[in-house]
């Protein structure tokens, strides 16, 4: 065993993590799958690694008053935590829950009505799937999946095995870039930048050695008031004569005048966590998030004014014309990493390709590993997706769209928006759509898309890069060796992947996928097929006059913002903001940004800094009670087979 002094990760450590990384895996396929009202594991700062790791460190002190020899130091600690962290995402929405349904739910849903097995099977490689694309109708493979196993019948895992380490091969690319972006963005965010990483706040609050979190009465009280509220409303799920607090409502329904009925759908849910986390951030980009969100929604009532034809952006909950102004604002932002970074950016590559050589031992990787490991990373995803049978240039085009450009503006989300889940607006087909049609791609392409939608690219929720740039800022706060992080990131993505992948096809055999939850089975891996049924059989239409103005407008508006920000230092709206604007992400928090930023907003003004930093324990007991509450019902639910309460973050 290494001596407490030294900044490598002990074996001890990596042990316990492996323990925990089976448990995560556990908790979250089971919460999320079988009770469905506990999403307990997709969010960027899953609810299940806080309650779990909260035992990790309240246990750990418990042994340190015992014997103190075999204590677990904060670098062992946080070692554990980052491995449970990409667990959860990978058994979460990360890879798992859109994985495996996404591979039979194609053939469960075919019928005569929409004809899929004449549509889509005869261009489905046998060794992408487990059932045989040359049989028509429904597969007893897919029909135990949803239905549930006879008696006497068993799991076909033999039938399983090719297509999982066919995508689990892919699943390595991408994540292999995904962890060589965070090496080649590390420097130029955590120390030149300075982003604040909200996320990795209340696990760095659990380990700190210098004073006493669990201690403080703040944070106890903001503990106790998520506590009440869901102890009180999973006693009335249980005994529905108890009152309940609800704690999501729907503007919608308040307006129904015209034009005002024209407002997409707009929730309020009520999330303590959420609020305590937006708490930490600054009121600038707080304002930015309530106020372009808010802006969208005023879109909507100027185009029912002047009777515009109004429609949805395909299989997100946003109008078209928002859609396509997010998506050009992700290609300014992208543009203005780059020209921010651009010194440090320059010595990255110019270590890859030139013999200059910068000190990066304190990286994640060499600099050089880092940047070939990303381009051949790429280059082997879009490999893949061709031997799949997707169109080459565009197999090129959406890896590159998804890793480079969708995946860095999310991590960005999290990193300095402290934004608990990772939602775009737009696929990379809808970009491609600016210059081509669908159908111009063939009825091969798109039902590989179909795949790889579903898989990847539509739900960016559990996003991995997140996780390994979490990693690395806590790495900086408790002194891990950047290098063993490697190990601790490949040993907890491998594990989580192979544990998760057993769970995620035992539980749909034993309970059937129809009676779980109904967006990983009966959702998601359906909708990109849909919408692709019509571009197969040539009644596709492009958007290219209306995607491509509102594309221009998103590119207009990011860079005046852009320019803004760098020119003013008071500007309050900040790009960001108007590129999240229309996700699922600010649809479900769009409220709690707009609390937390009404209470920071006079507490800065009157009471200053000093005031905000006492407070700010008490919110982050908030998210730390809202966690645990979401773990506790998910050990009653599970354990007394009882209904838990809703918690609101969907």
């Amino acid at each position: 065993m290494l001596s407490r002094n030294e900044n490598r990760i002990s074996g001890r450590s990596l042990l316990l993590g492996i323990c925990c990384v089976i448990v995560i895996c556990c908790i979250v396929s089971y919460a999320e799958l079988v009770i469905t009202y506990i999403q307990i594991g997709f969010l960027q700062l899953p609810p299940a690694v806080i309650g779990l790791f909260f035992f990790l460190v309240l246990g750990n002190r418990l042994l340190a008053k015992l014997n103190n020899r075999f204590t677990f130091s904060p670098r062992e600690l946080m070692c554990i935590y980052c491995m449970m962290l990409v667990a959860s995402m990978i058994s979460s929405r990360g890879v798992m829950e859109k994985l495996i349904p996404a591979l039979i739910a194609v053939n469960y849903f075919t019928n005569e009505t929409n004809s899929w097995d004449t549509l889509f099977f005869p261009h489905i490689k046998p060794w992408l799937i487990p059932f045989s694309p040359e049989q028509k109708g429904q597969a007893s493979i897919a029909i135990s999946f949803y239905e549930g196993m006879q008696g006497g019948d068993s799991i076909p895992w033999r039938a399983w095995l090719e297509p999982l380490c066919a995508w689990g091969v892919l699943v390595f690319f991408v994540f292999t870039a995904f962890l060589c972006l965070a090496a080649i963005l590390r420097k130029q965010w955590i120390e030149n930048e300075k982003l604040s990483f909200p996320l990795v706040s209340l696990p760095l609050e659990f380990v700190h050695e210098g004073h006493s979190f669990f201690r403080n009465r703040l944070m106890w009280l903001g503990f106790a008031l998520p506590a009440f509220i869901f102890t009180l409303n999973g006693l009335h799920e249980i005994w529905p004569q108890i009152p309940n607090v609800s704690l999501r409502y729907l503007l919608n329904q308040y307006f129904t005048e015209q034009p005002f009925n024209a407002i997409a759908y707009t929730p309020i849910f009520l999330s303590f966590a959420a609020i305590g986390f937006f708490y930490l951030l600054p009121t600038q980009l707080l304002f930015s998030l309530w106020f372009f969100f808010l802006l969208t929604r005023f879109q909507d009532i100027v185009a029912a004014m002047f009777g515009l034809r109004v429609s949805s952006m395909p299989l997100y909950p946003t109008r078209l014309y928002i859609g396509y102004q997010v998506a050009g604002a992700y290609v300014v932002l992208i543009i203005s990493f780059i020209y921010m970074g651009f010194p440090h950016f320059r010595r990255v590559f110019r270590d890859a390709f030139t013999r200059n050589k910068t000190d990066d031992t304190d990286e994640l990787l060499p600099y050089r590993t880092a940047v070939w490991g990303l381009i051949i990373s790429l280059i082997l995803a879009v490999g893949w997706c061709y031997a799949a049978g997707l169109n080459l240039g565009f197999a090129a085009f959406e890896i590159l769209v998804y890793i480079c450009i969708v995946a860095v503006v999310m991590a960005r989300s999290t990193a300095e928006g402290g934004l608990l889940m990772t939602e775009t607006s737009f696929r990379p087909i809808d970009l491609y759509q600016l210059i081509a049609s669908k159908a111009s791609l063939g009825a091969q392409s798109l039902t590989v898309l179909s795949f790889l939608d579903a898989i990847f690219t539509r739900d960016q929720r559990g996003l991995i890069l997140t996780g390994f740039l979490d990693g690395l800022k806590i790495r900086d706060r408790v002194g891990m060796s950047s290098r063993s992080l490697v190990g601790v990131f490949v040993l907890g993505c491998t594990l989580a992947f192979l544990c998760a992948a057993v769970i995620h096809l035992w539980l749909p055999y034993k309970h059937g996928a129809n009676y779980m939850y109904n967006y990983t089975y009966r959702g998601n891996p359906l909708w990109a097929f849909r919408d692709n049924v019509a571009a197969i059989e040539g009644l596709g239409a492009a958007h290219h006059t209306t995607g491509g103005l509102f594309f221009g407008v998103g590119i207009l508006v990011t860079t005046g913002l852009v320019i803004l920000r760098m020119l003013y230092w008071w500007w309050p709206l900040h790009p960001l903001g108007y590129a999240l604007s229309a996700s699922w992400t600010l649809i479900v928090f769009w409220f709690p940004v707009l609390i937390a930023w009404s209470i920071k907003t006079p507490l800065l003004r009157y009471s200053g800094i000093r005031q905000y930093q006492r407070l700010r324990p008490f919110f982050l007991g908030m998210v730390f009670g809202e966690f645990s509450m979401a773990v506790l019902w998910t050990l009653i639910s599970w354990g007394a087979n009882v209904p838990a309460p809703f918690f609101p973050w969907p």
